[in-house]
């Protein structure tokens, strides 16, 4: 049985931050004076011009993501039934070039644990066990408004998804494993320049990829795949070099 295709739908927020300001003073008089003018002090939690994005330059952001797997058009041998892979969170880092003010190349690096499950078989629930995925993905993008605090930016790029450190679930299943998948990515996010080259970034991933792979059972093997299409949110600050 197929599944509809399932789209990601994509979010562009805006975020802005306004200056905290902070003032006090004080005035000494004399005999022969009748006064002074205050002395003032200020202090803004933002600086008064941002760093911005500029050509020539490196980005480093830490992240905190969820990787939500959409899978769809499951083919399971001998049994049937749809394959499912679990919700997951997880660190991430990327190191993002940029070759002029508005484009800039992408690098992500994370890797997550999923549990995979096979439903609605002709063994009702069937529990395979879980694998660790780990998926580079390169995007080339866009960035909006590059010298100004809120830049959103687009892009799209190829990600590489491979699987590693499978962990089958007893009795029934001996052993599985998972072929590398490649497919395209496309993405939407911003960075808001909030301090010196300090950045909070909020991004959003659509990868789509398919993989394949053999489950070894008692009773034999059964050959299975599946688009696993995962959208990946994450939110995190940046440090521009």
């Amino acid at each position: 049985m197929r599944k509809i295709f399932l789209a990601a739908s994509m979010l562009t927020a805006a975020a802005v931050m306004g200056p905290a300001m902070a003032q006090s003073g004080f005035s000494l008089g004399n005999d022969a004076a009748a006064g002074s003018a205050p002395a003032q002090r200020s202090i803004s939690l933002v600086d008064d011009a941002p760093v911005g994005k500029a050509a020539g330059t490196f980005m480093v952001r830490l992240r905190a993501i969820g990787v939500l797997p959409q899978t769809s058009s499951s083919s399971v041998s001998v049994i049937g039934g749809n394959i499912e892979a679990s919700n997951q969170a997880a660190p991430e880092i990327d190191v993002s070039y940029f070759f002029t003010d508005n484009i800039a190349a992408e690098l992500i690096a994370a890797s997550t644990r999923h549990v995979i499950k096979v439903q609605n078989s002709a063994l009702g629930t069937v529990d395979v066990g879980s694998t660790w995925v780990l998926p580079p993905t390169v995007t080339l993008q866009y960035h909006f408004m590059p010298k100004e605090r809120f830049s959103p930016y687009i892009g799209a790029g190829v990600n590489v998804s491979f699987f590693y450190a499978t962990n089958p679930t007893g009795p029934i299943i001996n052993k599985f494993n998972l072929r590398t998948g490649i497919g395209p990515a496309i993405q939407a996010g911003f960075d808001y320049n909030f301090n010196s080259n300090w950045f909070l970034n909020v991004d959003v991933k659509q990868i789509f990829v398919k993989t394949s792979g053999d489950v070894h059972t008692v009773l034999g093997k059964v050959h299975a795949s599946t688009w696993l299409n995962p959208t990946v949110v994450g939110v995190g600050i940046g440090y521009r070099f």
